[in-house]
């Protein structure tokens, strides 16, 4: 059984920008096919737009409100909202002024650096 608590996880800077904490990915368990990792951003702090050849995104909001944007269409997110980034999408993602922003990250296959492309 593997357990990694959040709080042990050492924060990394994505290609992206984002500071990620690896919940669950190779570096850390036994894991082959996805990864899950926690990110916070800034009030008004936004991730860099990009997308990922292979890799399908799943974001969770656990705290703060956002704007997303996936493919050029916008939408405002809060905590309890699951979202879907297909492969091949680009996205991007903006906490709002008022507080900063907290979410998990799923990726299948997992994240790495070498999947992010940008404009």
């Amino acid at each position: 059984m593997t357990v990694n608590p959040l709080a042990e996880q050492k924060p990394i800077t994505t290609a992206d920008g984002s500071a990620i904490r690896s919940i669950l990915d190779s570096s850390n368990a036994p894991v082959t096919r996805q990864s899950l990792a926690e990110a916070q951003l800034p009030a008004n702090g936004a991730t860099q737009r990009h997308y990922h050849r292979q890799s399908e995104e799943l974001y969770f909001i656990i705290e703060g409100e956002a704007t997303m944007e996936i493919n050029g269409e916008l939408r405002r997110v809060c905590p309890g909202d699951g979202i879907l980034i297909p492969a091949g999408a680009w996205h991007q993602i903006r906490a709002s002024e008022g507080a900063p922003l907290q979410f998990l990250c799923c990726c299948a296959p997992p994240y790495s650096h070498e999947d992010t492309f940008f404009e």
